[in-house]
């Protein structure tokens, strides 16, 4: 009697369309997987044989989780996993592998550079000289880090790495973190005991935590509020932190001197969202991340959790594992 061969498993690409993927997917051919892409529109018989899901920023949940299977695994090609339906992942009895540290100094290197440009408020003096102005420049003088304190609200990898790189440069640096534990606090950063009285010593704020349901909105026109007059707010996390209408209020009142974010609400913008136009605003398009070496490392390190999976039993950076309870996440 003929033996039927043995299953090959395969991955599914979705939504990576801004990424190069190729060093991963070399990794997981040069392993014995086969590799399909949603762009490829894949056959249901090939989607039969899905063990992972590698996603960019497309939302998954039921709709794809019950299409494929075979499905053992979705990985994630960011630090975040928002878009990721866990609730319907605990259910299916799922790994979630995120990739914790791919970026970590380019996002805070990238933080820091806007906020210190919001400090000395280059976007405003490149406005000025571009529209014919060069002596007496408009709007408040610009100001030194070392006179002010740097508030940072999240102290995992990247805002820890934020940090030490703050500290050298700003009076005070004051940071909130509830989970972190004391022996990993970082030396020369003043723990605070929660997050409204971070942000009324804050004349400059950075944002370093993860979107959920507990996080939506956490900076809201109450909040702002609390800030010093004239402060700046850095967002390289994501948009769904800042009540972005608040956001613009105390931008346009004079309350906030200054808001960088790297992240919105909706990506890409519309072309009528007032962040776009408002006065005192930088922002970046989503690219706190970019570096070669990022890129390298994004593009490897989901095929490598795919590959810990098949032969070692279980993804190398996993927040969610099959049977936890739910609430659980990865240390």
């Amino acid at each position: 009697m003929n033996e039927k061969p043995p299953v090959k498993p395969a991955v599914l690409y979705l939504d990576v369309d801004g990424l190069d993927v190729s060093p991963g997917r070399a990794l997981l051919r040069a392993h014995g997987v086969e590799v399909l892409d949603i762009a490829d529109n894949p056959s249901p018989g090939e989607l039969e044989n899905v063990v992972a899901l590698l996603i960019g920023y497309d939302r998954v949940g039921p709709e794809w989780i019950d299409r494929l299977p075979a499905l053992r695994l979705i990985a994630t090609h960011s630090a975040g996993y928002d878009m990721v339906d866990v609730a319907a992942v605990r259910a299916r009895g799922l790994w979630l592998a995120n990739l914790p540290g791919a970026a970590t100094q380019e996002v805070a290197v990238h933080a820091l550079a806007m906020a210190l440009a919001l400090i000395r408020r280059l976007p405003d003096y490149d406005s000025d000289v571009r529209r014919g102005r060069w002596t007496n420049p408009s709007g408040p003088l610009p100001r030194l880090p070392g006179e002010m304190t740097c508030g940072i609200l999240g102290m995992g990898r990247i805002g820890r790495a934020f940090a030490a790189l703050a500290r050298p440069l700003f009076a005070r640096v004051v940071g909130y973190d509830p989970v972190l534990p004391d022996e990993q606090w970082p030396v020369g950063v003043e723990r605070v005991d929660d997050v409204d009285p971070l942000l009324a010593l804050s004349d400059c704020l950075s944002l370093h935590v993860p979107l959920s349901a507990e996080t939506r909105g956490l900076l809201d026109a109450r909040r702002l509020a609390l800030m010093p007059p004239g402060a700046v707010v850095v967002n390289v996390s994501r948009g769904g932190l800042i009540d972005e209408p608040a956001l613009l209020d105390a931008l346009r009142s004079g309350r906030l001197a200054g808001a960088a974010c790297d992240v919105l609400a909706h990506e890409p913008p519309p072309a009528d969202d007032p962040m776009l136009t408002t006065k005192g605003i930088l922002l970046s398009p989503h690219v706190a991340y970019l570096s070669p070496g990022s890129l390298r490392r994004y593009a490897e390190l989901p095929a490598r959790n795919v590959i810990a999976l098949l032969e070692e039993g279980a993804p190398l950076t996993p927040v969610v594992r099959p049977g936890e309870p739910q609430g659980s996440t990865a240390p």
